[in-house]
């Protein structure tokens, strides 16, 4: 019922729709009056070389009311609806009103006039050619909507059926219409209403598949610049806007600020009461932004981050009002606001980089629970250089051989011989000098570069376990970090069985380290990953046992060949008397776990030996070397300063 009811017309449309409809209306009618024009304009020339060459002026008045004044009608509305048309398509008017009317009167003039000439012709016996045409041109240029059309055409057929069928034939004499005609006539309505039908619906088709294209485009334009979740702008149109107010003679250069703004805890906050509480959150806190800095640029930088282009008159108070709203909004997760703020230098105009030095910014002040707004100052650029240095170098310091392997050994608390070594990277720069793995593995892991640092560790490990069996030298079995990010960037399990094959080095003096922190975001490919690794015969640690959140379900979940304990259980040994329980505890419970233990951060005798009377297998610190190249880790062994184990002295 839905669908005939929408064929024949009687349906809600869109604006849209009915506008389209219009517009199409408008173009035919151009079409149509030109024509008309043309028509009349040529039927009254016609008509007057016909009056002069028959030399009958003396009956002008009688072709006037007959002929003439049925023309000048017909063309007066003909020259309007064209007038008022090609205004509507250009934009001049605007009036549906008006034009709607124009229509329906122009297009009722030529039903009449088509009726009133075809009525004249037929009385001579003529055809009603002029009736059909109109009729045509009315009912099928135009586009009505069916009951529309069917009310025009059903009462101008039926009122020239009625005046014809009072009429005698001229060439029979007969009066009103033959069973022909009946028939013919009742042809031509159908036809001109089947026309009316079929235009009606495939203008509705194309005006809804229309709609959805600019709907599509719309919705394509909005999600271009605005920020699908929180609704304000994204950094697209933020990076556009920006470089645009950089760029105009009347800005203000000294009194512009980038602020960088990041919900701290807010990961916290997403983990205890969902994603749908946290959106919710992001929400309400970029319309705060955006109402506060009214006026200024407001975008979405990415998750609980956002970004500010505005005047620094009162961004201080602002973000300090922003501070106390987003403490209200906390629950049982403390949240805190942290703000980085970059000034642009003279004639700075590169948004990216003023970004990344707000949020370079804002992340030195994190944890600092005593500032929420920090400026980029010159040791922050200092800072920020490095950083940049450290990302855009990385491939030619791992080419040059930038890149070393410090050893720190791991010893036996049995007998004090090294058993391991852990493999550490240093970076010896010949710009900034040694730096260590705190400088730069944090910043590799940021910009997702950390598993090139990693491949050339594997690399470098295997190389030198072949020189040191080549040239008949101690090596121990060496354990290397692995980033979490270096199972999700690249096939680091496979890279290591061919670069392990490559040097022909047993598996068995390979030992992979993966943090606990790793293991708590639950990514589905780390378990895989783990578990591939001790099938192709590598033994794999936990490293930094008790340093997270989520130690028991680590344990509870994955299957460790070593528990590393991290260094802060021993940091208070001496005057915490709860250090040694636990020890003892977690000791015990690698055990039971079928783990051994090995514990890190040894710093003292008295450390080591309680390490060894809890069962503690392994050990690691300073007590016996900090991290050191191999070769002076191989002068201290030759020195007696390290003894290593018999079964790793070469033979």
């Amino acid at each position: 019922m839905k669908a005939f009811l929408r064929w024949i017309g009687f349906e809600k449309q869109s604006k849209y729709v009915r506008d389209y409809y219009y517009t199409e209306n408008m173009r035919s009618s151009i079409y149509m009056s030109i024509v008309i024009i043309v028509l009349e304009v040529w039927m009254m020339i016609r008509m007057t070389r016909t009056i002069l060459e028959r030399n009958d002026l003396g009956r002008f008045m009688y072709y006037f009311e007959k002929y003439y004044f049925n023309y000048i009608i017909l063309l007066a509305n003909g020259i309007i609806m064209l007038v008022f048309a090609v205004k509507y398509i250009r934009g001049k008017v605007s009036s549906r009103f008006i034009g709607s009317l124009i229509q329906w009167v122009f297009a009722i003039v030529c039903i009449c006039f088509g009726i009133k000439i075809s009525l004249n012709d037929y009385e001579k016996g003529e055809q009603i050619l002029t009736f059909l045409t109109m009729t045509l041109f009315s009912l099928g240029l135009l586009t009505w909507k069916p009951y529309s059309a069917f009310l025009l055409s059903s009462v101008s057929y039926l009122y020239f059926y009625y005046r014809m069928n009072e009429l005698v034939a001229f060439n029979t004499g007969q009066k009103g219409v033959t069973l022909a005609t009946h028939i013919n006539f009742f042809i031509m309505w159908i036809s001109t209403m089947l026309v009316c039908l079929t235009k009606y619906n495939n203008i509705r088709i194309q005006a809804l598949k229309d709609e959805n294209l600019v709907q599509v485009n719309t919705y394509l334009s909005k999600i271009s610049v605005e920020d699908e979740l929180t609704g304000i702008h994204n950094m697209v149109y933020f990076r556009t806007e920006a470089e645009k107010l950089l760029s105009y003679v009347t800005t203000d250069r000294e009194n512009i600020i980038f602020l960088f703004l990041d919900i701290e805890n807010f990961k916290s906050y997403n983990e205890k009461y969902g994603f749908h509480e946290g959106d919710g959150l992001l929400i309400k806190f970029a319309h705060m932004i955006d109402e506060a800095f009214k006026g200024s640029l407001v975008s979405r930088y990415s998750d609980d981050h956002f970004v500010v282009l505005t005047s620094i008159e009162g961004a201080k108070n602002k973000v300090g009002e922003l501070s106390g709203e987003v403490k209200k909004l906390q629950k049982e997760v403390h949240l805190e606001l942290k703000c980085g703020a970059y000034k642009p230098q003279g004639n700075e105009s590169d948004i990216s980089l003023a970004c990344d030095r707000a949020r370079f910014a804002c992340n030195s002040i994190k944890k600092h629970y005593d500032r929420t707004i920090r400026l980029y100052d010159k040791k922050l650029e200092d800072q920020f250089q490095l950083k940049q240095y450290i990302v855009n170098n990385i491939d030619t310091a791992i080419e040059n051989g930038y890149i070393k392997v410090f050893y720190q050994p791991i010893v036996r608390t049995s007998d004090g011989c090294i058993c391991g070594l852990e493999a550490l990277a240093r970076w010896q720069d010949p710009n900034y000098g040694l730096l260590s793995p705190g400088i730069f593995i944090e910043i590799l892991e940021e910009y997702r570069q950390i598993y090139k640092l990693d491949k050339c560790i594997i690399e470098a490990v295997c190389r030198d376990y072949r020189d040191a069996v080549d040239n008949k030298k101690a090596f121990a079995p060496a354990s290397i970090n692995f980033s979490r990010l270096d199972f999700e960037l690249c096939d680091i399990v496979g890279f290591l069985c061919e670069t392990v094959e490559k040097y022909n080095v047993p598996k068995n003096f390979i030992d992979v380290e993966v943090t606990e922190s790793a293991l708590t975001d639950q990514q589905d490919f780390l378990p895989n990953a783990i578990k591939n690794l001790r099938e192709f015969g590598f033994k794999v640690w936990l490293d930094d046992f008790g340093s997270g959140y989520s130690s028991l379900n680590v344990l509870k979940d994955y299957h460790f060949d070593v528990l590393k304990i991290d260094m802060k259980f021993l940091s208070g040994f001496k005057n915490n008397d709860k250090t040694r329980p636990i020890l003892e505890n977690i000791v015990g419970l690698a055990k039971q776990l079928s783990m051994m233990a090995l514990t890190e951060g040894v710093e003292t005798e008295e450390q080591f030996d309680f390490l060894g009377a809890i069962g503690c297998e392994r050990a690691q610190g300073y007590l016996f070397s900090k991290p050191v190249p191999i070769g002076s880790l191989r002068e201290s062994i030759a020195a007696g300063e390290l003894k290593i184990a018999e079964e790793f002295i070469a033979k």
